[in-house]
Protein backbone atom coordinates (compact mmCIF):
# COMPACT_ATOMS: atom_id res chain seq x y z
CA UNK A 1 0.00 0.00 0.00
CA UNK A 2 1.30 3.32 -0.92
CA UNK A 3 0.84 6.78 0.81
CA UNK A 4 1.00 9.69 -1.91
CA UNK A 5 1.38 13.26 0.13
CA UNK A 6 0.64 16.55 -1.91
CA UNK A 7 1.05 19.98 -0.63
CA UNK A 8 -2.32 21.50 0.79
CA UNK A 9 -4.16 25.00 0.12
CA UNK A 10 -2.45 25.66 3.19
CA UNK A 11 0.64 24.93 2.43
CA UNK A 12 0.56 26.96 -0.99
CA UNK A 13 -1.30 29.97 1.21
CA UNK A 14 2.24 29.89 3.64
CA UNK A 15 4.86 29.55 0.84
CA UNK A 16 2.96 32.39 -1.07
CA UNK A 17 3.34 34.67 2.41
CA UNK A 18 6.90 33.98 2.10
CA UNK A 19 6.39 31.55 4.64
CA UNK A 20 9.34 28.55 4.19
CA UNK A 21 7.05 26.02 6.34
CA UNK A 22 5.67 23.52 3.54
CA UNK A 23 2.18 21.53 5.25
CA UNK A 24 1.38 18.18 2.98
CA UNK A 25 -1.89 17.08 3.67
CA UNK A 26 -2.98 13.00 2.70
CA UNK A 27 -4.59 13.19 -0.61
CA UNK A 28 -6.52 9.64 -1.53
CA UNK A 29 -6.30 6.29 0.56
CA UNK A 30 -8.03 6.10 3.80
CA UNK A 31 -5.10 6.29 6.66
CA UNK A 32 -5.40 3.22 9.40
CA UNK A 33 -6.26 4.56 12.80
CA UNK A 34 -3.59 6.23 14.36
CA UNK A 35 -2.32 4.95 17.52
CA UNK A 36 -2.07 7.70 21.09
CA UNK A 37 0.75 10.69 20.79
CA UNK A 38 1.96 8.94 23.70
CA UNK A 39 2.04 6.52 26.63
CA UNK A 40 0.29 7.81 29.44
CA UNK A 41 1.47 5.09 31.57
CA UNK A 42 5.18 6.68 31.26
CA UNK A 43 3.56 9.96 32.97
CA UNK A 44 3.65 7.38 36.56
CA UNK A 45 7.03 6.63 35.48
CA UNK A 46 8.67 10.11 34.90
CA UNK A 47 7.48 10.89 38.59
CA UNK A 48 8.87 7.75 40.37
CA UNK A 49 12.81 7.96 40.85
CA UNK A 50 13.10 9.40 44.70
CA UNK A 51 15.57 11.56 45.11
CA UNK A 52 15.53 10.19 48.88
CA UNK A 53 16.95 6.58 47.61
CA UNK A 54 19.25 8.56 45.31
CA UNK A 55 20.74 10.48 48.28
CA UNK A 56 21.00 6.95 50.11
CA UNK A 57 23.19 5.39 47.29
CA UNK A 58 25.01 8.74 46.81
CA UNK A 59 25.91 8.44 50.44
CA UNK A 60 26.91 4.91 50.51
CA UNK A 61 29.10 5.19 47.46
CA UNK A 62 30.84 8.11 48.80
CA UNK A 63 30.84 6.38 52.28
CA UNK A 64 33.81 3.83 50.57
CA UNK A 65 36.29 6.72 50.67
CA UNK A 66 37.87 6.32 47.08
CA UNK A 67 36.85 3.93 44.26
CA UNK A 68 39.81 4.68 42.08
CA UNK A 69 39.88 1.78 39.80
CA UNK A 70 43.49 1.15 41.73
CA UNK A 71 42.05 1.37 44.90
CA UNK A 72 41.55 -1.47 47.61
CA UNK A 73 39.47 -4.43 46.57
CA UNK A 74 39.86 -6.79 49.92
CA UNK A 75 38.26 -4.62 52.03
CA UNK A 76 34.31 -4.40 52.72
CA UNK A 77 34.67 -0.55 53.92
CA UNK A 78 36.84 1.58 51.90
CA UNK A 79 37.92 1.28 48.27
CA UNK A 80 36.69 -0.38 44.70
CA UNK A 81 36.01 -3.66 45.67
CA UNK A 82 33.66 -2.81 48.51
CA UNK A 83 31.91 -0.33 46.02
CA UNK A 84 31.20 -3.07 43.56
CA UNK A 85 29.92 -5.21 45.64
CA UNK A 86 27.72 -3.20 47.25
CA UNK A 87 26.50 -2.50 43.60
CA UNK A 88 25.79 -6.28 43.05
CA UNK A 89 24.07 -7.01 46.04
CA UNK A 90 21.90 -3.92 45.47
CA UNK A 91 21.12 -5.35 42.38
CA UNK A 92 20.14 -8.84 43.91
CA UNK A 93 18.21 -6.75 46.13
CA UNK A 94 16.10 -5.46 43.90
CA UNK A 95 15.89 -8.58 41.78
CA UNK A 96 14.70 -10.39 45.27
CA UNK A 97 11.84 -7.64 45.24
CA UNK A 98 10.26 -8.92 41.47
CA UNK A 99 10.61 -12.48 42.00
CA UNK A 100 14.38 -12.88 40.06
CA UNK A 101 13.41 -10.55 37.54
CA UNK A 102 16.86 -9.50 37.23
CA UNK A 103 20.21 -11.16 35.94
CA UNK A 104 23.17 -9.74 37.46
CA UNK A 105 26.53 -10.44 36.32
CA UNK A 106 30.20 -9.75 36.87
CA UNK A 107 32.24 -8.53 34.04
CA UNK A 108 35.53 -8.91 35.22
CA UNK A 109 38.98 -8.18 32.82
CA UNK A 110 42.38 -7.60 33.78
CA UNK A 111 43.91 -4.96 31.99
CA UNK A 112 48.20 -5.26 31.69
CA UNK A 113 50.21 -2.52 33.38
CA UNK A 114 52.05 -0.52 31.46
CA UNK A 115 54.17 2.62 33.50
CA UNK A 116 53.01 5.61 30.46
CA UNK A 117 49.62 4.81 31.10
CA UNK A 118 47.38 5.82 33.62
CA UNK A 119 47.29 1.90 34.79
CA UNK A 120 50.84 1.34 36.03
CA UNK A 121 50.37 -1.69 36.96
CA UNK A 122 47.89 -5.31 36.57
CA UNK A 123 44.38 -4.53 37.52
CA UNK A 124 41.25 -5.95 37.33
CA UNK A 125 38.44 -3.75 35.81
CA UNK A 126 35.13 -5.72 36.74
CA UNK A 127 31.64 -4.20 35.55
CA UNK A 128 28.94 -4.95 37.69
CA UNK A 129 25.33 -4.82 34.80
CA UNK A 130 22.03 -6.49 35.37
CA UNK A 131 19.64 -7.12 32.40
CA UNK A 132 15.77 -7.01 32.86
CA UNK A 133 14.60 -9.47 29.88
CA UNK A 134 12.23 -8.54 27.51
CA UNK A 135 9.93 -10.53 25.51
CA UNK A 136 12.00 -10.30 22.04
CA UNK A 137 15.64 -11.70 22.21
CA UNK A 138 17.69 -9.82 19.73
CA UNK A 139 16.79 -6.47 21.56
CA UNK A 140 18.24 -3.88 24.09
CA UNK A 141 18.81 -1.04 25.70
CA UNK A 142 21.30 0.40 28.22
CA UNK A 143 21.84 3.03 31.04
CA UNK A 144 25.36 3.17 32.29
CA UNK A 145 27.31 5.14 35.30
CA UNK A 146 30.59 4.60 36.46
CA UNK A 147 31.57 3.01 39.47
CA UNK A 148 34.96 4.85 40.03
CA UNK A 149 36.50 8.05 41.19
CA UNK A 150 39.71 9.97 41.13
CA UNK A 151 41.04 12.52 42.58
CA UNK A 152 43.59 15.03 41.25
CA UNK A 153 46.18 11.56 40.28
CA UNK A 154 43.75 8.84 38.27
CA UNK A 155 46.47 6.67 39.09
CA UNK A 156 46.55 7.37 42.97
CA UNK A 157 44.33 4.34 44.62
CA UNK A 158 45.00 5.65 48.29
CA UNK A 159 43.98 9.45 48.37
CA UNK A 160 40.09 9.98 49.48
CA UNK A 161 38.25 10.70 46.31
CA UNK A 162 34.47 10.76 47.38
CA UNK A 163 33.20 11.70 43.65
CA UNK A 164 29.67 12.33 44.99
CA UNK A 165 28.80 14.16 41.93
CA UNK A 166 31.24 12.25 39.71
CA UNK A 167 30.05 9.59 39.24
CA UNK A 168 27.98 8.50 42.24
CA UNK A 169 25.25 10.48 40.91
CA UNK A 170 25.29 8.71 37.85
CA UNK A 171 25.59 5.27 39.39
CA UNK A 172 22.63 6.03 41.70
CA UNK A 173 20.56 6.94 38.86
CA UNK A 174 21.22 3.44 37.31
CA UNK A 175 20.49 2.17 40.75
CA UNK A 176 17.13 3.58 40.77
CA UNK A 177 16.02 3.14 37.50
CA UNK A 178 16.52 -0.45 37.95
CA UNK A 179 14.32 -0.46 41.09
CA UNK A 180 11.29 1.70 39.09
CA UNK A 181 11.47 -0.49 35.71
CA UNK A 182 11.97 -3.83 37.02
CA UNK A 183 7.95 -3.17 38.24
CA UNK A 184 6.87 -1.79 35.86
CA UNK A 185 5.36 -4.52 33.22
CA UNK A 186 6.34 -5.69 30.64
CA UNK A 187 8.54 -5.03 27.37
CA UNK A 188 10.21 -6.26 24.01
CA UNK A 189 13.06 -5.04 24.37
CA UNK A 190 15.61 -5.89 27.47
CA UNK A 191 16.80 -3.65 29.73
CA UNK A 192 20.50 -3.33 30.64
CA UNK A 193 21.60 -1.61 33.80
CA UNK A 194 25.65 -1.37 33.89
CA UNK A 195 27.72 0.15 36.79
CA UNK A 196 31.14 0.36 34.69
CA UNK A 197 34.69 0.55 35.79
CA UNK A 198 38.09 2.28 34.77
CA UNK A 199 36.60 5.31 33.21
CA UNK A 200 39.17 7.80 34.72
CA UNK A 201 41.92 5.76 33.51
CA UNK A 202 40.42 5.40 29.53
CA UNK A 203 37.43 4.21 29.86
CA UNK A 204 37.82 0.33 29.91
CA UNK A 205 34.51 -0.51 31.53
CA UNK A 206 33.02 0.73 28.47
CA UNK A 207 35.11 -0.64 25.80
CA UNK A 208 35.10 -4.41 27.60
CA UNK A 209 31.24 -4.37 27.81
CA UNK A 210 30.59 -3.51 24.51
CA UNK A 211 32.93 -5.84 23.15
CA UNK A 212 31.15 -8.62 24.71
CA UNK A 213 27.51 -7.40 23.52
CA UNK A 214 28.97 -7.27 20.27
CA UNK A 215 30.32 -11.06 21.07
CA UNK A 216 26.95 -11.82 22.29
CA UNK A 217 24.71 -10.73 20.19
CA UNK A 218 22.82 -7.90 21.83
CA UNK A 219 21.30 -5.71 20.03
CA UNK A 220 21.89 -2.21 21.37
CA UNK A 221 19.96 0.37 19.77
CA UNK A 222 20.22 2.85 22.68
CA UNK A 223 23.11 3.06 25.08
CA UNK A 224 22.34 6.40 28.06
CA UNK A 225 25.49 7.25 29.74
CA UNK A 226 25.24 9.10 33.11
CA UNK A 227 28.22 10.73 33.99
CA UNK A 228 27.57 14.03 36.47
CA UNK A 229 23.95 14.36 36.87
CA UNK A 230 23.16 15.68 40.22
CA UNK A 231 25.53 19.33 40.14
CA UNK A 232 23.13 22.99 38.70
CA UNK A 233 25.89 25.55 39.66
CA UNK A 234 28.58 25.75 37.52
CA UNK A 235 31.63 27.42 37.33
CA UNK A 236 30.61 29.83 35.19
CA UNK A 237 28.52 31.16 37.75
CA UNK A 238 24.83 30.14 36.44
CA UNK A 239 22.91 28.34 39.02
CA UNK A 240 20.19 26.54 37.09
CA UNK A 241 18.11 23.05 37.78
CA UNK A 242 15.93 23.53 34.47
CA UNK A 243 18.06 22.23 31.89
CA UNK A 244 20.63 19.24 31.47
CA UNK A 245 22.94 18.29 28.12
CA UNK A 246 22.60 15.33 25.87
CA UNK A 247 25.79 15.09 23.85
CA UNK A 248 26.58 12.30 20.42
CA UNK A 249 28.14 11.54 17.95
CA UNK A 250 27.08 13.08 14.30
CA UNK A 251 27.43 9.71 12.37
CA UNK A 252 28.55 6.40 12.88
CA UNK A 253 32.67 5.53 12.64
CA UNK A 254 33.55 5.03 9.79
CA UNK A 255 33.18 0.78 9.54
CA UNK A 256 29.69 1.00 10.52
CA UNK A 257 28.27 3.45 7.91
CA UNK A 258 26.06 2.36 5.79
CA UNK A 259 27.72 1.25 2.62
CA UNK A 260 26.57 3.33 -0.87
CA UNK A 261 26.20 6.60 1.25
CA UNK A 262 27.42 9.55 1.24
CA UNK A 263 27.14 11.86 4.19
CA UNK A 264 28.88 14.92 1.93
CA UNK A 265 27.07 14.62 -1.41
CA UNK A 266 23.47 13.25 -0.50
CA UNK A 267 23.21 14.71 3.80
CA UNK A 268 22.86 13.30 7.07
CA UNK A 269 26.23 14.71 8.47
CA UNK A 270 24.34 15.65 11.46
CA UNK A 271 21.66 12.27 11.42
CA UNK A 272 23.33 9.73 12.78
CA UNK A 273 21.67 7.11 14.88
CA UNK A 274 23.16 8.36 17.90
CA UNK A 275 22.36 12.18 16.99
CA UNK A 276 18.59 10.37 16.18
CA UNK A 277 18.71 9.56 19.91
CA UNK A 278 19.40 12.51 21.73
CA UNK A 279 16.71 14.29 19.45
CA UNK A 280 13.97 10.92 21.18
CA UNK A 281 15.42 12.27 24.48
CA UNK A 282 14.98 15.81 23.67
CA UNK A 283 11.34 14.86 22.45
CA UNK A 284 10.48 12.73 25.66
CA UNK A 285 11.45 15.40 27.95
CA UNK A 286 9.21 18.12 26.44
CA UNK A 287 6.78 15.47 26.54
CA UNK A 288 7.13 14.21 30.07
CA UNK A 289 9.44 17.03 31.93
CA UNK A 290 7.57 20.42 31.24
CA UNK A 291 10.02 22.10 33.73
CA UNK A 292 13.07 20.66 31.91
CA UNK A 293 15.49 21.63 28.84
CA UNK A 294 17.50 18.86 26.95
CA UNK A 295 20.12 21.31 25.37
CA UNK A 296 21.37 18.81 22.49
CA UNK A 297 25.28 19.27 21.98
CA UNK A 298 26.41 18.54 19.05
CA UNK A 299 29.75 17.01 19.76
CA UNK A 300 30.50 13.33 21.15
CA UNK A 301 31.30 14.45 24.57
CA UNK A 302 32.72 17.93 26.24
CA UNK A 303 35.67 19.28 24.30
CA UNK A 304 38.66 17.61 24.88
CA UNK A 305 37.30 14.91 26.90
CA UNK A 306 35.28 11.75 26.95
CA UNK A 307 32.87 9.22 28.43
CA UNK A 308 31.86 5.96 28.61
CA UNK A 309 29.43 6.19 25.59
CA UNK A 310 32.22 6.81 23.39
CA UNK A 311 33.39 3.07 23.65
CA UNK A 312 29.67 1.87 22.60
CA UNK A 313 29.71 4.48 19.62
CA UNK A 314 32.98 2.69 18.83
CA UNK A 315 31.63 -0.23 18.38
CA UNK A 316 29.02 0.65 15.79
CA UNK A 317 26.34 1.34 18.30
CA UNK A 318 24.15 4.39 19.01
CA UNK A 319 25.11 6.01 22.41
CA UNK A 320 24.64 9.44 24.22
CA UNK A 321 26.14 10.97 27.18
CA UNK A 322 23.73 12.89 29.44
CA UNK A 323 25.15 14.63 32.38
CA UNK A 324 24.65 18.38 33.91
CA UNK A 325 24.24 21.48 32.21
CA UNK A 326 26.66 23.87 34.24
CA UNK A 327 29.82 21.62 34.88
CA UNK A 328 32.13 22.84 37.96
CA UNK A 329 35.72 22.36 37.40
CA UNK A 330 36.71 22.85 41.29
CA UNK A 331 34.53 19.90 41.93
CA UNK A 332 35.55 17.58 40.17
CA UNK A 333 39.23 15.61 39.49
CA UNK A 334 40.36 17.17 42.67
CA UNK A 335 42.14 16.26 45.62
CA UNK A 336 40.22 17.47 48.97
CA UNK A 337 41.71 20.72 50.14
CA UNK A 338 41.35 24.47 50.38
CA UNK A 339 43.48 26.75 49.17
CA UNK A 340 43.75 30.85 49.19
CA UNK A 341 39.88 30.39 50.29
CA UNK A 342 38.54 28.08 47.46
CA UNK A 343 37.41 24.60 48.37
CA UNK A 344 38.19 21.70 46.46
CA UNK A 345 36.74 18.14 45.99
CA UNK A 346 33.62 16.62 45.10
CA UNK A 347 31.43 16.06 47.71
CA UNK A 348 28.09 15.91 48.89
CA UNK A 349 27.56 19.38 50.01
CA UNK A 350 27.84 20.09 46.03
CA UNK A 351 24.90 17.78 45.33
CA UNK A 352 21.31 18.03 44.19
CA UNK A 353 19.68 15.16 44.76
CA UNK A 354 16.40 16.00 43.20
CA UNK A 355 18.04 17.36 40.07
CA UNK A 356 20.13 13.93 39.90
CA UNK A 357 16.29 12.26 40.46
CA UNK A 358 15.07 14.34 37.57
CA UNK A 359 17.47 13.50 35.22
CA UNK A 360 16.72 9.67 36.01
CA UNK A 361 13.66 10.01 35.50
CA UNK A 362 14.48 11.00 31.95
CA UNK A 363 16.34 7.83 31.44
CA UNK A 364 13.57 5.85 32.65
CA UNK A 365 10.66 7.36 30.25
CA UNK A 366 13.48 6.90 27.36
CA UNK A 367 14.19 3.21 28.52
CA UNK A 368 10.79 2.47 29.34
CA UNK A 369 9.68 4.08 25.61
CA UNK A 370 11.93 2.47 23.08
CA UNK A 371 11.88 -0.82 25.27
CA UNK A 372 8.10 -0.92 24.37
CA UNK A 373 8.17 0.45 20.69
CA UNK A 374 8.56 -1.20 17.57
CA UNK A 375 12.63 -1.30 16.29
CA UNK A 376 12.93 1.85 14.04
CA UNK A 377 12.20 1.04 10.61
CA UNK A 378 14.81 -1.11 8.45
CA UNK A 379 16.75 -0.12 4.98
CA UNK A 380 15.33 3.44 4.91
CA UNK A 381 15.89 4.63 1.38
CA UNK A 382 14.88 7.87 -0.55
CA UNK A 383 14.55 9.39 -4.21
CA UNK A 384 13.80 11.78 -5.64
CA UNK A 385 16.20 13.68 -7.89
CA UNK A 386 15.46 16.34 -10.49
CA UNK A 387 11.80 15.43 -9.65
CA UNK A 388 9.14 17.56 -8.21
CA UNK A 389 8.38 15.00 -6.04
CA UNK A 390 10.42 13.08 -3.07
CA UNK A 391 9.40 8.82 -2.44
CA UNK A 392 10.91 6.93 0.42
CA UNK A 393 10.55 3.44 1.26
CA UNK A 394 11.29 1.07 3.99
CA UNK A 395 11.58 -2.75 4.90
CA UNK A 396 8.25 -4.00 6.49
CA UNK A 397 8.25 -5.19 10.58
CA UNK A 398 6.18 -8.28 11.42
CA UNK A 399 6.20 -6.95 14.86
CA UNK A 400 2.34 -7.68 16.23
CA UNK A 401 2.95 -4.15 18.48
CA UNK A 402 3.34 -2.02 15.27
CA UNK A 403 0.52 0.43 14.42
CA UNK A 404 2.24 2.00 11.43
CA UNK A 405 4.85 4.54 10.51
CA UNK A 406 5.12 8.24 11.08
CA UNK A 407 6.96 10.49 8.19
CA UNK A 408 8.97 13.14 9.47
CA UNK A 409 10.73 16.12 7.91
CA UNK A 410 12.52 19.33 8.85
CA UNK A 411 14.85 22.00 6.56
CA UNK A 412 18.47 21.18 6.45
CA UNK A 413 19.34 24.01 8.77
CA UNK A 414 16.75 23.09 11.59
CA UNK A 415 18.52 20.80 14.49
CA UNK A 416 15.01 19.12 15.16
CA UNK A 417 12.06 17.54 13.22
CA UNK A 418 9.85 20.53 12.50
CA UNK A 419 6.73 18.52 10.88
CA UNK A 420 5.37 14.53 10.77
CA UNK A 421 2.04 13.05 9.59
CA UNK A 422 1.08 9.13 10.71
CA UNK A 423 1.48 7.04 7.52
CA UNK A 424 -0.05 3.98 8.62
CA UNK A 425 1.16 0.24 8.19
CA UNK A 426 2.29 0.99 4.92
CA UNK A 427 6.42 0.31 3.43
CA UNK A 428 6.13 3.32 0.71
CA UNK A 429 5.32 7.29 0.20
CA UNK A 430 5.70 9.92 -2.27
CA UNK A 431 5.44 13.49 -1.37
CA UNK A 432 4.29 15.50 -4.15
CA UNK A 433 5.36 18.93 -4.34
CA UNK A 434 8.51 18.33 -2.13
CA UNK A 435 11.70 18.80 -3.71
CA UNK A 436 13.95 15.93 -2.23
CA UNK A 437 16.97 19.02 -2.03
CA UNK A 438 14.94 20.89 -0.01
CA UNK A 439 14.27 19.00 3.28
CA UNK A 440 15.56 16.15 5.30
CA UNK A 441 13.13 13.36 6.13
CA UNK A 442 12.88 10.49 8.30
CA UNK A 443 10.97 7.40 9.11
CA UNK A 444 9.76 6.25 12.97
CA UNK A 445 8.12 3.32 13.89
CA UNK A 446 5.26 3.47 16.10
CA UNK A 447 3.35 1.09 18.29
CA UNK A 448 -0.13 0.70 19.02
CA UNK A 449 0.39 2.18 22.35
CA UNK A 450 1.61 5.50 21.14
CA UNK A 451 5.39 4.55 22.31
CA UNK A 452 7.85 5.53 19.26
CA UNK A 453 11.29 4.28 17.58
CA UNK A 454 14.26 6.70 16.96
CA UNK A 455 13.73 8.41 13.71
CA UNK A 456 15.39 6.23 11.12
CA UNK A 457 17.25 8.71 8.17
CA UNK A 458 17.74 7.03 4.59
CA UNK A 459 20.90 5.61 3.80
CA UNK A 460 20.24 4.40 -0.05
CA UNK A 461 18.98 6.27 -3.09
CA UNK A 462 15.68 4.71 -4.95
CA UNK A 463 16.46 5.74 -8.31
CA UNK A 464 13.04 5.07 -9.19
CA UNK A 465 9.52 5.33 -7.59
CA UNK A 466 8.74 2.69 -5.11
Amino acid sequence: MKRRLSLSALGLAALTSGLSLVLPSLAGAELAPAPPALDARLYALAEAPSAQRIEQDIRRLVSFGTRNTLSATDSDTRGIGAARRFVRDEFERISAACGGCLEVRLQRTLVPGDPKTRIPVDTEVVNVFAILRGSDPSRYVLMAGDIDSRGSDPSDGVTDAPGANDNASGLAGVLEAARVLAASGPRSASVVFAALSGEEQGLYGGAHLAALAREEGWGLEAVLNNDMIGNIAGIDGIISNAEFRVFSEAVPVPEYQPKGWNYRRYGGEVDGPSRQLARRVATLTKQFFPKLQARMVYRLDRFGRGGHHTPFNNAGFPGVRIMESHEHYERQHQDLRTEEGVTYGDTLDFVDFKHAAALTGVNVVTLASLASAPRAPQDVAIGGVVAPDTWLSWTASEEPALAGYRLYWRETDVPQWTHSRWLGQVTHTTLEGMVIDNYLFGVAAVGRDGNESVVAFPTAVLRSRP
